[in-house]
């Protein structure tokens, strides 16, 4: 499959915004995009959905279920977000409905759930789920304070089991960025041996307004 699959140094740092922007620049330029992602939790804060910004980002008119095969409304990791429903999530059920996603479009973009570490299962990783999608990272990451540390973990986490990784996407980018931010990038830049790119804060409601990243391209 073409396509990406993002994954982030972490929670809050921007995951699904970065997918969102990939999945929009790749349906402006008139692609088939599929969007997935495995496990949806807090849906009991009220806010838009990660699997319904992807679908509106991808200009898709997949179901919930073909988007986000498992969702849960507490905010808690994946493995304890299925135990408290009485489920277990099922590697299997994940892979298959990822590939479907996929399977009649274009390019696929996939976002993870919290960092590549993340339990899905106690016994099977977001990055369990990234290498046998084989598809290429794009990692997002905050701009600020710590964000060295947690990026380039993350860069040894998609190191040590062989997965490409495209670029580090910083955001959101601040208008002004001081010299902390450039500083963290310049260092991940060079620690890492990965490229770089920054969004800014966008008008989620506005998908016409976002920035093209130029990280996929499916022709």
């Amino acid at each position: 499959m073409r396509g990406a699959f993002v994954t982030g140094t972490g929670t809050e740092v921007g995951k699904t915004v970065v997918a969102a922007v990939i999945a929009r620049e790749l349906a402006a330029e008139g692609a088939r995009v599929g969007v997935f992602k495995p496990v949806v939790t807090g849906l009991a804060e009220g806010e838009e959905p990660d699997h319904a910004l992807l679908r509106r980002a991808a200009c898709s008119s997949q179901s919930d279920a073909e988007i986000a095969p498992y969702r849960y409304d507490p905010p808690v990791s994946p493995h304890l977000a299925a135990e408290r429903q009485g489920e277990r999530i099922d590697p299997r059920l994940l892979l298959e409905s990822a590939r479907r996603a996929g399977a009649g479009a274009d390019a696929l973009v996939c976002e993870g759930v919290g960092g590549l570490l993340v339990p899905l299962t106690l016994g099977y990783l977001v990055r369990d789920l990234a290498r046998e999608l084989d598809l290429p990272l794009v990692i997002a990451a905050s701009p600020g304070l710590g964000t060295i540390n947690h990026t380039l973990l993350t860069l040894e986490a998609a190191a040590a089991v062989s997965l490409e990784v495209r670029a580090v996407v910083f955001t959101p980018w601040p208008d002004r960025a001081d010299e902390v931010c450039g500083s963290n990038r310049e260092a991940i830049e060079r620690l890492g041996g990965v490229a770089t790119a920054v969004l800014p804060h966008l008008d989620l409601s506005r998908p016409e307004t976002w920035p093209r990243l130029g990280l996929v391209a499916v022709r």
